[in-house]
């Protein structure tokens, strides 16, 4: 029997970065599900306060080269791999100098949010299905952790959803408290369309709001993990009104609860788990 393939698009992970509680599921559930027989692939952006050398980072050149496209603008994409200590599993690095080499993550020196965090996610979120690509590697699994990641169920059911390395995956979407106050740039939705889409297939995120990516990746994804207790009563209802099969967070402390949930998922038995 062919061993389940997970994917896992964050962007932190401990131990290269740290910023809340999403670097911590994201190194503990993977190692999880790898000793549950799962085949692991993660997928992170390269931050520039990632430690290249103390990682261990090494560029993967067949995997480098790539352009993606925002805005009618080519901006290059380099992937780095590093190894888990203590595991077996590799963590992919997606990196583009003017996207990511800073010395801060969302914010700059003086605690203003950097006014191309949109252009930055869409990077992100086009560069992963990308990259995935590149790799031959077709998840069963695709899980989302976090804002930064919201675009990925829209692209994957929409630009990708015919492409044999994504057609049958199913699209996990995990809602963190972690978000911002401010809005990301107001052409965020009209940027993100890519081949294959009209502005229509983007519209949920118009309004660019960490709420709003939320929304707009549960309208797309096949399933939901409420990652977070304090998630706005606003996405918890568009979550409960959207029907999608649901981890409810009381049960997310133990990872046995996201192995049968994937299980049922890749076995299209979608039922709620709350």
């Amino acid at each position: 029997m062919d061993k389940t393939k997970l994917l896992i698009i964050t962007h932190e992970m401990s131990p290269f970065l740290e910023i809340s509680k999403i670097s911590e599921i994201t190194r503990q559930l993977p190692q999880a599900m790898q000793d549950k027989g799962f085949e692991i692939r993660i997928l992170m952006p390269k931050f520039g306060n990632i430690n290249e050398r103390r990682n261990r980072l090494h560029e993967v050149i067949r995997l480098s080269g790539m352009n993606i496209i925002i805005d009618d603008n080519d901006n290059p994409l380099i992937i780095k791999v590093a190894s888990i200590p203590a595991a077996r599993m590799q963590v992919y690095f997606l990196d583009n100098e003017e996207y990511f080499q800073r010395k801060f993550v969302f914010r700059d020196a003086a605690g203003s949010f950097y006014g191309d965090n949109d252009e930055r996610t869409i990077f992100f979120c086009k560069g992963a299905l990308e990259t995935v690509k590149k790799l031959g590697w077709a998840p069963d699994i695709i899980h989302c952790h976090g804002w930064m990641s919201a675009l990925v169920p829209a692209y994957v059911k929409t630009t990708y959803k015919n492409d044999p390395t994504f057609k049958n995956s199913r699209v996990v979407y995990s809602i963190y408290e972690n978000c911002f106050d401010e809005k990301l740039n107001s052409s965020l939705s009209k940027k993100a369309v890519m081949s294959n889409m009209t502005d229509a297939d983007t519209k949920v995120f118009e309004n660019a709001g960490c709420d709003d990516l939320h929304k707009g990746a549960v309208t797309y994804a096949d399933a939901v993990v409420i990652g977070d207790e304090k998630v706005s009563e606003d996405v918890l209802k568009f979550v409960k009104d959207s029907n999608k099969p649901t981890l409810a967070h009381n049960l997310t402390a133990d990872f046995e609860n996201f192995y049968n949930f994937y299980e049922e998922l890749s076995s299209e038995e979608l039922v709620s788990v709350a």
